[in-house]
């Protein structure tokens, strides 16, 4: 029986701080008053990375997650299948903690790949993600002589704003935050028991609900409040803790109303393939919420959720090649109940055995993809101003809940679809076989760990993403664009067609890496360019990547599941392969706040990098720099801008920070891999 609780039914977002940040007077003192040397908001793969880098340098850390687990990919949003490219994967060329993080999956398990996927060398529960992962950060703090304050149910309503004095009177430090933990109020249902849209404008409001008790904290400097502390020790222009925005959706980005993008840039020669001219902050990658599904010996019966009509015009396999319900669960099954089974080379004839657990997360599935200003789930800047949520208390997480909402149901019709569907949206009919031996999983026990039986969160793909600060060869702020990584080829009649002459030939002298200036002043030929095999360098790198472009795009029309919609035309023209790609420090550091550092999805990457940009080992990658580089600027009194506004001329502090990674084992750079090596053959 299927049953579920429904729930309640490029455009730059520019500013500036003409002022400090609005903050309002929380409606009673805050209970608590926390200590930090980093705060870190975000408990997925990017905050947990950063903590435990902090930790082990010694740090005390406040780590904030909106759930109750850690992990973010691997457990809260359930995607507990580690996307990693096959080559990065053979030579085990990772963070230590992320290594860290394999070893023990495979501890737990007795192999790395108890589920027998077949997308990925590692499929686990995502229980397992959230409890590994803790002990991972508990065992940092012992051995680093840290100190961990973990967060959970518990969001950043507030933040507080200094302005600088000195060299930078445009900028500021933020000084404190203030957050709100809920907990269930008496005789009200546990955590878990409804979907994120039933509780997320709850979990953002001060007061006490019938579903929430809450506790306000104040997070400040543990330097600015240790009785102890020395005050000569900092100058008034230096920062006394860290802030990290590690959270899914740069959450951190939108409240402080610094600089940033959403959705589609416009097309240029950075970003040749755009499939916009102008830009669509509205349309960014789709959102999805996963389920687990078991298999039965005996034929299953369901009911038909109330609103699978509304979205069974969508649900589709995609492609013929994919038409086979074994080869879908299979793709991403998270338990086995034999696992050491020998298998054949063909996934299409991977037995599925009663008891077998798969997680789904399906592109013409379980994907929601709002497109349009009327559903687009990321509020952008002018979205958050009309809705109040820039002004004082007013923000309630920036995201639009009826878009979660829809998107909560779109996954459970999916279930149905699965198990009891006859349609195809792409593929027409005669192809969708009823497949009734499978449960939906729910329960607080369940791999999810909801009595809905969806993730706790959804997994996101793309974020508000940072505008960088002006720097050589960036005038307009650092971002990485496409054609700074993409093994796209630019000789396809395409980019001479649609873009000017003038932007044709600066597409080409990007290109042509060493070759530029000649390229400029005409003394090359287009024709004549060898275009480089590599990703763009840069001297500030602090982490690696490598992963595909890889895009799950809107959908072109309102609402997604509308029957004969169409995904955003153009969008994948992008998709493909991306060579290894560094991690630059630039990426990193916001405008306008000196103290905050970003991880995850919204470093300053433009809209098809980022479909590279935002797997599991990168996200362990950036937040590893994060944390590695917030300690290390509190150790030096140094400022993370600092050590790179003079670039490209040499930045001694910059030096000593990649040298602290690569001697931690955080790898800045791919082996045999530099500006004067064209060929990465090996790593492509």
């Amino acid at each position: 029986m299927l049953r579920f609780r429904p729930a309640a039914l490029l455009a730059i977002a520019a500013s500036s701080f003409a002022a400090p940040l609005a903050h309002a007077a929380p409606p009673r003192s805050p209970d608590r008053v926390e200590a930090c040397d980093l705060l870190v908001v975000g408990g997925g793969l990017s905050g947990s990375a950063a903590a435990y880098e902090a930790l082990l340098a010694g740090q005390t850390v406040c780590l904030t997650e909106i759930t109750d687990w850690v992990g973010g990919q691997i457990s809260a949003q359930g995607t507990s299948a580690l996307d990693e490219r096959p080559t990065q994967r053979a030579q085990l060329f990772y963070p230590r903690g992320y290594l860290a993080l394999r070893e023990a999956i495979e501890d737990r398990y007795g192999m790395l790949n108890p589920g027998r996927c077949w997308v990925s060398s590692s499929c686990f529960m995502p229980y397992d993600g959230h409890e590994l992962l803790f002990e991972i950060l508990e065992d940092a703090a012992d051995e680093g002589d840290g100190e961990l304050k973990w967060y959970p149910n518990t969001v950043v309503k507030e933040l507080s704003y200094q302005q600088t004095v000195g060299d930078t009177p445009n900028n500021g430090l933020i000084d404190g935050a203030i957050a709100i933990q809920h907990a269930p109020h008496p005789d009200a249902s546990p955590l878990n028991t409804y979907p994120l849209s039933e509780t997320i404008e709850d979990a953002f409001t001060y007061e006490d609900s019938d579903r929430f008790a809450k506790t306000i904290v104040e997070f400040r400097p543990k330097r600015a409040i240790d009785p102890d502390a020395d005050p000569t020790d900092l100058a008034s222009t230096d920062a006394n803790w860290y802030v990290i925005d590690a959270t899914e959706t740069g959450e951190l980005v939108g409240l402080a109303d610094v600089p940033y993008r959403l959705g589609i840039d416009p097309a240029s020669y950075l970003e040749p393939t755009s499939s916009s001219p102008d830009g669509d902050q509205y349309c960014t990658q789709g959102f999805t919420y996963t389920f687990a599904m078991e298999t039965q010996a005996e034929e299953q019966t369901y009911d038909v959720p109330a609103f699978y009509d509304r979205y069974a015009p969508y649900y589709s396999y995609e492609l013929e090649r994919l038409a086979d319900f074994e080869l879908v669960y299979t793709y991403r099954q998270i338990f086995s109940v034999e696992p050491e089974e020998e298998l054949t080379p063909n996934v299409r004839e991977w037995p599925i055995y009663p008891g077998d657990i798969s997680m789904q997360n399906w592109t013409w599935g379980n994907d929601y993809r709002p497109g349009t200003s009327i559903d687009n789930l990321i509020f952008t800047r002018d979205q958050l101003r009309d809705r109040g949520q820039l002004e004082p208390g007013g923000w309630l997480g920036g995201l639009r809940t009826e878009t979660l909402a829809r998107g909560e149901e779109h996954s459970v019709g999916y279930f149905y679809w699965l198990v009891q569907g006859t349609t195809d949206s792409q593929l027409g009919d005669g192809v969708k076989q009823p497949q009734p031996f499978h449960t939906y999983m729910t329960g607080f026990d369940s791999p999810m760990g909801t009595a809905h039986g969806l993730s706790k969160y959804p997994y996101m793909r793309e974020g508000r993403r940072i505008i960088g600060r002006p720097s050589f060869g960036h005038a307009a702020g650092f971002t990485i664009w496409e054609i700074d990584i993409s093994q796209m080829d630019y000789r396809n009649p395409y980019f001479a067609e649609n873009l000017s002459e003038d932007e044709f030939r600066r597409m080409w002298a990007t290109l042509a890496g060493l070759s530029a200036i000649e390229v400029i002043t005409g003394d090359r030929s287009v024709e004549n360019i060898e275009p480089r095999t590599r990703a763009s360098m840069y001297p500030d790198s602090v982490g690696i990547g490598h992963y595909a472009i890889d895009f799950h795009p809107c959908m072109t029309e309102h609402p997604p599941e509308k029957p004969g919609n169409t995904e955003r035309e153009g969008e994948r023209f992008g998709q493909g392969r991306a060579f290894p790609f560094p991690v630059p420090l630039r990426a990193m550091i916001p405008r306008k706040i000196d103290n905050l550092l970003v991880a995850g999805k919204s470093i300053a990457t433009s809209h098809t990098a980022a479909a590279a940009y935002r797997v599991h080992s990168f996200e362990w990658s950036v937040g590893a720099a994060a944390g590695t580089t917030a300690a290390f600027a509190l150790e030096r009194n140094v400022m993370p801008y600092e050590m790179t506004d003079d670039l490209p001329r040499p930045e001694l502090e910059l030096e000593a920070l990649q040298r602290r990674l690569d001697a931690n084992g955080n790898p800045t750079a791919f082996p045999n891999t530099s500006i004067f090596n064209n060929s990465w053959d090996e790593w492509n």
